[in-house]
């Protein structure tokens, strides 16, 4: 990185700190710090909440997924903008008019505090260790690209975002929300242009989008109902469906951003922002990735994305066999660049008999180089078993290090780390809320005035933001982490939603048939997932995606809950 790169990315950083910082240093009391005082509108109700959900993690593994399978992730959000109706029709006035300050508290008013706790304590193991990860994602991946220490990077981030969430609360993370997006924003529209640029120089985007297309990168929909595929049209407008319905109507980290706004008007807007934008938003992330591996057709990527890992098996038994599979590949990149020039000459002449001809040829080429990227991966794995050999996380940053000029590497690296900051700001606030109100303020100091509540709230931030920063340095990288978020939160998402939903709409049935209910539900969410990972037999061989789990664990809820109150009606 050059000079003006450090510049930009440090002043980025510190600038967002202290203005978060400067702009709630008059945060008094419980309301402000906890609500914001009630007076955000809805652009940075949006803003907080699109920023929550949109962390590194996003930026990082998104452009991976759009270069390694094209644009059929973005399924995965079919579901939100219809769960954001919902939130807005019918849960946003329950908790405005309870004027809770999490969304747990509603659920002693209607069933009792066992179930109350449940809910509260499902939300701290989910959260936290989510918290965890989105300070853990992009520290390993910068600290291996820019050749930092991994434990220096994790404490770095940490230690930014301890500072002003401690200091203003929910309100310093809704004010600094808004300024991470407009960075985010900012620094993937920069890399967009400039990557068009850049394949402007060699074809036209038309054909670009062509030979993407025929590499199977352009395809969004798929309407496979099968239980084992991950992303389809019905997994998205289902398992995505219940996902976020969970998450932006239960979880706190989402609902104290909503809960600030100035009335129910402000947060209904502040939602439906999200609504509108959030997939068009990750369709422009993962159609990136497409451009970068449009690019990579007329300027060679290398071999495997983590160059780092790759080098060290320069200094292993396996030195001689990587020096093969790097020949070959470099000998079938020729290939497939002559191939790819003879697959536009054909697309522009308009000639199908010869587009097809072609279009085989190029296809058959670019097997070919997965077969070789299959090979390094064997050839890691055999040098270190346990080492992660997905890529994909590397895939963006690299493009961005190696072929962005300076000054735009150092934005789109405080992009990443603005990313990680305002979603782990978000987590730490909403762990600190649920510990001091659900769980402190409610079993051991009910009478507590508000400024010990306040220092509590302050103090539980920062033990938090200790435990999440414990975690990252304890943490191993998973193949990819986009995904590996979406499934933490799918192993408890669905049974908390099923106690919502039960909480909202069946309102015969009482405490101590939903939260056995939500026991059910929650054990057999965790045993089908264990089950499949580690191969326990009595599952034969079915295999169940991830967003189904949030289908599953809610309809066993529901089901169970409904079974016990016809049967012991006064439990």
């Amino acid at each position: 990185m050059s000079t003006t790169d450090w510049i930009v990315l440090f002043g980025t950083l510190f600038a967002i700190v202290a203005y978060g910082t400067w702009r709630t240093r008059n945060s008094r009391n419980l309301n402000d710090y906890l609500r914001g005082g009630n007076e955000m509108k809805w652009l940075t109700i949006g803003l907080s909440v699109m920023a929550t959900q949109a962390s590194a993690i996003t930026f990082l593994s998104a452009p991976g997924l759009g270069y390694e399978s094209g644009l059929r992730f973005v399924q995965f959000y079919f579901g939100l903008p219809l769960a954001l109706v919902i939130i807005s029709a019918f849960i946003i006035p329950i908790y405005y008019r309870l004027k809770v300050y999490t969304a747990y508290e509603y659920l002693e008013s209607r069933f009792d505090l066992k179930t109350r706790l449940l809910a509260a304590f499902l939300f701290l193991v989910q959260r936290g260790l989510a918290a965890g990860l989105t300070i853990f994602a992009p520290a390993i991946i910068l600290s291996t690209i820019l050749h930092w220490n991994l434990q220096l990077t994790i404490l770095f981030v940490g230690f930014l975002v301890i500072i002003y969430t401690v200091t203003g609360g929910s309100k310093a993370v809704s004010i600094t929300q808004k300024l991470q997006m407009g960075i985010i924003l900012l620094g993937m529209a920069l890399a967009f242009v400039l990557l068009m640029m850049r394949i402007g120089e060699h074809t036209s985007i038309g054909t670009a989008l062509k030979v993407a297309g025929s590499a199977g990168r352009m395809q969004i929909l798929d309407f496979d109902f099968s239980l084992n595929e991950r992303y389809t049209v019905w997994s998205g407008l289902t398992g995505g469906l219940f996902l976020a319905l969970s998450y932006f109507g239960t979880d706190q980290s989402q609902v104290q951003r909503y809960l600030s706004g100035k009335d129910i008007r402000q947060s209904r807007l502040g939602l439906m922002f999200n609504a509108l934008l959030k997939i068009p938003m990750q369709l422009f992330i993962l159609f990136t990735g497409v451009l970068v591996f449009v690019f990579y057709l007329y300027i060679k990527p290398p071999v495997f994305f983590n160059e780092v890992a790759l080098n060290r098996l320069n200094d292993t038994e396996y030195a001689d066999e990587l020096k093969d599979i790097k020949a070959r590949y470099n000998h079938n990149y020729s290939e497939l660049q002559a191939g790819r020039a003879e697959f536009e000459l054909a697309i522009e002449s308009g000639s199908f008999r010869q587009e097809a001809i072609s279009e085989e040829v190029f296809l058959k080429r670019l097997e070919e180089d997965r077969a070789l990227r299959t090979e390094v991966k064997e050839l890691l794995l055999k040098a270190d078993p346990k080492f992660k050999v997905k890529d994909t996380n590397y895939v963006f940053l690299n493009f961005v290090m190696e072929h962005l000029p300076a000054g735009v590497v150092g934005l789109i690296i405080a992009l990443i780390f603005s990313a990680a900051m305002s979603s782990t700001s978000s987590e730490l606030n909403a762990l600190a809320t649920t510990t001091s109100i659900d769980f402190y303020n409610r079993l051991f100091h009910k009478e507590a005035s508000e400024e010990r509540q306040l220092w509590i709230s302050k103090l539980l931030t920062i033990f938090w933001g200790l435990l999440a920063i414990g975690f990252a340095l304890a943490a191993n990288l998973f193949d990819n982490l986009i995904e590996m978020v979406n499934v933490l939160g799918s192993l408890f998402y669905g049974t908390i939603l099923g106690i919502f939903l039960v909480a909202f709409f069946l309102r015969k049935i009482r405490g101590g048939s939903i939260f056995y209910a939500a026991l059910i539900g929650e054990s057999v969410v965790l045993l089908i997932h264990f089950a499949q990972v580690y191969k326990w037999p009595f599952l034969g061989n079915l295999q169940v995606e991830y967003l189904w789990y949030n289908v599953i664990g809610c309809g066993i809820v529901v089901l169970f809950a409904w079974l016990f109150s016809v049967l012991r009606p006064k439990a």
